[in-house]
Parts: C-alpha cells; sequence; structure tokens
C-alpha cells in the first residue's frame, strides 16, 4: 500500500500543490498524512473517497482511507 500510494496517488496530488505521506496499514484501514494544500483543501473527504476507490479498482483491495491533515512545516509552532 505504501508503494502506491508513493507511485500512483502521490503524484496526483503533488500536481495540486498537495503532499500525502504513508503512515500506517491496520487491516483494511489506512493512515495517511496530508500536507500542503491538502492541509486545508475543502473536499478532503472526496479525495479519500476517490484515494479508496482507485485502491478497489487499481489493487482489488477494500480499504478505508484515515487522513491527518497536518499544516506546514513553516507554519508548525
Amino acid at each position: 500500500m505504501e508503494k502506491y500510494i508513493n507511485e500512483y496517488i502521490r503524484p496526483r496530488l503533488q500536481g495540486d500543490g498537495g503532499e500525502i505521506t504513508f503512515v500506517e496499514e491496520k487491516g483494511d484501514e489506512v493512515t495517511v498524512l496530508l500536507q500542503g494544500e491538502c492541509s486545508k483543501c475543502l473536499i478532503l473527504d472526496r479525495c479519500l473517497k476517490w484515494i479508496e476507490e482507485r485502491t478497489e479498482t487499481d489493487l482489488g483491495r477494500k480499504v478505508r482511507v484515515i487522513g491527518i491533515r497536518k499544516k506546514p512545516y513553516f507554519q508548525d509552532v
């Protein structure tokens, strides 16, 4: 799953100024860290749903994607 996120999902989000990092996988739940434009996106739920749909289509796996928003490093205090 980490390889799929890094090689397929990540470049697509980076194209819109976002950043995604694989955090962990427990059973059918995949946790990702979202930064950049993703950290303030108003339609993040749609994006997470899209990742779930792409994973099912491309890998044949049904997963639930949990997103953790994090401000860009320069906003962290």
